[in-house]
């Protein structure tokens, strides 16, 4: 059984807390905040890390700021320490008739990594996710967060 108050981030809360200049970087931060301070355990996907430095690689190519990747990576790495990193794409395989199925059901509003890190939450026992992208609501056994009176709704007063 996992601890109580366990919330996965998304590769967009992520990458708006490493980068400074993502338009969600102070949502981001506040909705960290309001994570640590309702004690929520954060939960790191691998292959939420992996979406997220390709991200920060291809857009410090698009708008000319490759010069700033090493910083972002070194960012990723602090937020997310190795050890702090569950890996569930070695359940890919696993998963892959029924990611495949729920891509189709949702005519790919739900893309491969998306449904993945959902069925990560599901099999882990995770409730909840911190992430702004709004596919998530069709999640059933998924609860999204993207404010701070989310967290106050299903996190603290759960």
């Amino acid at each position: 059984m996992n601890p109580p108050n366990q919330v996965a981030l998304d590769t967009s809360i992520l990458v708006g807390l490493v980068d400074s200049r993502d338009i969600w970087h102070p949502v981001a931060v506040t909705l960290r905040d309001a994570l640590k301070g309702a004690q929520a355990q954060m939960v790191y996907f691998d292959c939420v890390i992996s979406e997220t430095i390709n991200v920060l690689a291809r857009r410090g190519k698009e708008r000319k700021r490759s010069s700033e990747f090493t910083e972002l990576l070194t960012h990723v790495v602090s937020q997310a320490p190795e050890d702090s990193i569950i890996w569930i794409s070695t359940e890919t395989k696993r998963f892959y008739p029924e990611i495949i199925g729920l891509v189709r059901d949702s005519m790919g509003v739900l893309n491969f990594n998306d449904i993945l890190v959902a069925l990560g939450c599901r099999e882990l026992g995770i409730e909840c996710i911190a992430t702004f992208d709004s596919d998530f609501d069709s999640v059933a056994w998924l609860k999204r967060l993207s404010s701070p009176n989310d967290i106050i709704v299903n996190v603290i007063n759960k």
